[in-house]
C-alpha cells in the first residue's frame, strides 16, 4: 500500500487523522505514515478530533485512549453514535495492556487496538488490514439468507427491508457468513477469512465483534441469526 499510495498524486492519498497529545509521537507517527504514503492530519484533544473528523472525514482514525478533555473512547463512542461515521476506521492506541481494557476498546466500537509500545511495522499492518476490511469485497453482486439481504455494489444489507448499520468488520463477517449459511467456523477460521492471516489478532475479538453484529441484526421480535455452538464456534443458523 505503501509503494502505490506514495506515487499518487496527494489528494488522492489515503488520509489518517492521527489524535495523540504526546508530541515526540505525533512527529514519529506522521513521519513514518508520510513516508509509506498516507496524507496525515493530526489532533491533540477529543474536542479537537471530532471538529478534524466533521470538517473533512479521513479514510482512518489512530486515536490514543487517554487525551486531555475527552478520553479517546468518548470520542469513539460519540463518532460511532452519529451516522455519518459510523462506519469510520478506528485503531485505538492505549497504554493500558490487560484484556479487559482491549475488549472494552472494541466494545465502544474501535475495529482494532494496539498497545503502546508499539513497532512501526505492527502499526502499518494494523492499519493496512482495518483499510482493507473497510474498503469492501472486491467481487460484486448480492447475498440473502432468509430475510437478510446484502448489496454488494451498494453495500448495504438489509433484514425484512429494514436498513442494516454495519461496521466495517461487522459487514466483512456477515458477508463471510451468509457466504457459507449453516456452516459452523471456528474462532481461528473466522479471523483467517475475515482479518487476515498476516496480523495477530485476539481469539477474544471475534466474540466482541459477534456481539456486535447481533446487535446490529437481530431487531425486536426478530430470530437470532448467529447460532453460538458451544466449543466449536459460530454459524449463520437458527436454533
Amino acid at each position: 500500500m505503501g509503494t502505490r499510495s506514495a506515487s499518487l498524486p496527494e489528494s488522492q492519498r489515503p488520509t489518517i487523522l492521527v489524535v495523540e497529545d504526546e508530541a515526540p509521537l505525533l512527529t514519529l507517527l506522521r513521519y513514518n505514515l508520510e513516508k509509506q504514503g498516507f496524507r496525515v492530519e493530526e489532533a491533540t484533544d477529543g474536542p479537537e478530533a471530532l471538529i478534524r473528523v466533521a470538517e473533512a472525514k479521513p479514510d482512518l482514525l489512530l486515536l490514543d485512549w487517554m487525551l486531555p478533555a475527552m478520553s479517546g473512547l468518548e470520542v469513539c463512542r460519540q463518532l460511532r453514535r452519529r451516522p455519518e461515521t459510523r462506519d469510520l476506521p478506528i485503531i485505538m492506541v492505549t497504554a493500558r495492556t490487560e484484556e479487559a481494557d482491549a475488549v472494552r476498546a472494541l466494545d465502544t466500537g474501535a475495529d482494532d487496538h494496539i498497545g503502546k509500545p508499539f513497532t512501526i511495522e505492527a502499526l502499518l499492518a494494523r492499519i493496512r488490514a482495518v483499510m482493507r476490511r473497510a474498503a469492501g469485497p472486491a467481487s460484486k453482486g448480492a447475498l440473502a439468507w432468509q430475510d437478510i439481504a446484502m448489496d454488494q455494489d451498494a453495500h448495504r444489507v438489509t433484514r425484512g427491508g429494514r436498513s442494516l448499520h454495519l461496521g466495517p468488520t461487522e459487514y466483512r463477517l456477515l458477508e463471510f457468513f451468509l457466504q457459507h449459511p449453516g456452516r459452523v467456523f471456528s474462532r481461528e477460521q473466522l479471523l483467517d477469512a475475515v482479518w487476515g492471516r498476516d496480523i495477530h489478532v485476539e481469539l477474544r475479538t471475534v466474540d466482541v465483534h459477534i456481539r456486535r453484529l447481533r446487535k446490529a441484526v437481530n431487531g425486536e421480535g426478530d430470530a437470532d441469526v448467529i447460532r453460538t455452538v458451544r466449543s466449536a464456534g459460530y454459524a449463520l443458523d437458527v436454533e
